[in-house]
């Protein structure tokens, strides 16, 4: 169920298949081609090199023969036993695309099955040739130089998972996994003398890994002339039309704007309106928190231990109120919605739809992958910047995810409160937002050096999603939204309890008044969904939300508060992970760049609006 293109994923899943007596088996990042050219590519190439697999399934696009050939080639180059599987063979059916895909298997020495995953055919037969599975006799010969230092390479080179014929080719072309597997495998001397070989060899050889590609491709053509029966070229179905009309520089944008939309009224009007007032107002609110109240009150007569259950700051009716009612049918419905866009195939379709706007920022499109998935959580959007080439983007990239994208939950509890004022709250929120998003990205773009690399990614067909895909992506994020964030919801809850009984929150919200009242232009209260928000910027959105629906906020303030709290640096657990992806140091500037600037921006935007009278 992973929607595993490249540019998707970056990290190792692992299950057991029954059907393979428990093997274990692992789902790698996407590829398009070795030597890997981004970090998700480099999971690949370390898992076929280091560890020890008794088969490799190479899942390829049966519509686009050609590029899953031409990593087919080099899978089998490796020795390791394999299988191919053309998966969308139902959409290359429908396309009028035919393929024999006997003949392929018998001209490259592997097990070639037609699959339609979704639907699960060809499962069974792919399942029974992995198990009979043997390595390829696959034997490309190649120009008499490239054979030459393959023969003096060869006998210096340590023990792999694949072939050494493989690993020296890999080496010549400058694949950085290799080089660190040989680095780890051989002496000092040994490595060093193997180095300046291929540094004299380079020299007098003519590009040897032109010479090592021009002949896969010409293998890949005759695989290609041999197996494709019929292109369908004359296929000119309506997803085809839409999927070109969502790239066009005019229709494309027409098209993202009735997502943006759809996603606005899903997750802020029905998700944050209509399901949160089933659950706060009426199950919690009216049935659960009342019976709550009254066993705790029956059961339990230190007062103490009672405040700290069902009080103002309890466990119950804050921590879990927030986290179940509030938070959960708004993470719901929004991850509904980009399992939607994932399954469907839009995402690299809005890579290359904003490729020009990440231009600007010295960026290219697939920037846009991490920062839409920063929609979902900050956390993993950071992580996901490794399928970037460069460490300057990847660096852009999350400092534009710290400071300008809200998760998942925040987004809903700030689409939910925008959506109950006006669509001109929401217009204005985006756009401030937006602007500092851009204004930064470009400053930031200019002072870090360094160039932007063009836009490679795939592009997958679009499609309609499938519901069951769609559904067991969005109970698994859920899963981890239960695991992970409730524990936090109530750890914050805690906190406060403890300040409001030692007194330290009063004291710190008359400290934080003049910033929180005089500047911002909020009620004093405030300061304590900020204080909070260290501990996760949803939790304090969550507080600013119980705020407005107590009358406590106008249009005005709840503009200002939404902005102030989107632009505040996110959890700690995304914290945690800018440090271990780019370093304490940059974590810790980060945090210095965006807490001023986010209660600058807010002020900023409090006298503005008071100027011109909007919302007050």
């Amino acid at each position: 169920m992973i929607s595993n293109y490249p540019g998707t994923t970056v990290e190792v899943a692992r299950g057991k298949v029954s059907a393979l007596q428990n093997a274990i088996l692992v789902d790698t990042p996407g590829v398009v081609t070795f030597p890997p050219r981004s970090e998700d590519e480099l999971v690949t190439a370390r898992v076929l090199i280091n560890e020890p697999l008794k088969a490799v399934i190479q899942v390829g696009d049966a519509k686009n023969l050609r590029r899953t050939l031409s990593l087919t080639v080099q899978l089998a180059e490796m020795g390791l036993p394999m299988a191919l599987s053309l998966n969308m063979m139902d959409e290359a059916d429908s396309r009028g695309v035919r393929l024999d895909h006997n003949c392929l298997g018998e001209a490259m020495g592997i097990s070639v099955v037609p699959t339609a995953a979704v639907h699960g055919r060809g499962i069974k037969e792919l399942i029974s040739c992995v198990q009979t599975a043997s390595a390829p006799a696959l034997l490309l010969e190649y120009p008499y130089a490239v054979e030459s230092v393959l023969q003096r390479i060869i006998p210096q080179l340590p023990q792999a998972s694949i072939s050494p014929r493989s690993l020296a080719l890999l080496w010549l072309s400058g694949d950085p996994v290799s080089e660190t597997y040989m680095k780890g495998h051989l002496r000092q001397e040994e490595y060093q003398s193997l180095l300046a070989m291929r540094e004299s060899i380079l020299e007098e050889a003519l590009d040897l890994p032109g010479q090592i590609q021009v002949t896969r491709q010409a293998f890949v053509d005759k695989l290609v002339n041999l197996a494709v029966l019929d292109t369908g070229e004359g296929w000119k179905g309506i997803s085809k039309k839409i999927g070109y009309l969502a790239t066009h520089p005019v229709w494309g944008i027409g098209i993202l704007a009735l997502v943006l939309y759809s996603i606005y009224w899903f997750v802020g009007v029905f998700g944050a309106g209509t399901l949160v007032g089933i659950l706060e107002e009426n199950l919690f609110g009216g049935v659960i928190n009342p019976w709550v109240t009254g066993m705790v009150e029956k059961y339990i007569s230190i007062p103490l231990v009672a405040d700290l259950l069902v009080g103002e700051y309890g466990i119950w009716t804050m921590g879990m109120t927030y986290a179940i009612a509030l938070i959960l049918p708004i993470v719901t419905t929004f991850f509904l919605a980009f399992g939607i866009m994932e399954d469907s195939g839009y995402l690299p379709r809005l890579a290359a739809l904003s490729n020009r706007i990440f231009r600007f920022l010295g960026l290219n499109g697939k920037a846009v992958l991490p920062m839409v998935l920063g929609l979902g959580c900050v956390t993993m959007a950071t992580l996901t910047t490794r399928v970037l080439e460069k460490k300057r983007e990847r660096l852009l990239v999350t400092l534009l995810l710290a400071l300008a994208v809200p998760c998942s939950a925040q987004l809903g509890v700030v689409m939910g409160m925008l959506a109950g004022i006006s669509l001109s709250a929401t217009l204005i929120w985006s756009g401030v937002v937006m602007l500092i998003l851009l204004a930064i990205g470009w400053l930031a773009a200019r002072l870090v050096p360094g160039e932007r690399t063009q836009l490679l990614v795939e592009m997958p067909p679009l499609r309609m999603p499938v519901i069951s895909n769609v559904v067991v992506k969005t109970l698994a994020r859920l899963e981890w939204y239960l695991k992970e964030v409730v524990p936090l919801f109530i750890v914050g809850t805690l906190i406060l309890f403890v300040l409001d009984k030692t007194a330290i929150l009063d004291w710190i919200i008359r400290i934080g008044e003049p910033l929180v009242s005089g500047w911002l232009g909020l009620p004093a209260q405030a300061s304590a969904a900020f204080l909070i928000g260290f501990m996760r910027r949803d939790f304090g959105a969550t507080g600013l939300f119980l705020m407005e629906a107590q009358g406590l906020l106008n249009p005005a303030q709840v503009v200002v508060a939404m902005v102030t709290i989107t632009l505040f640096i996110p959890c700690v657990a995304s914290i945690m992970m800018i440090a271990k992806e780019r370093g304490w140091r940059t974590a810790a500037g980060m945090v210095v760049l965006i807490i001023p600037l986010a209660f600058l921006i807010g002020g900023l935007l409090n006298k503005a609006l008071l100027f011109i009278g909007w919302g007050v």
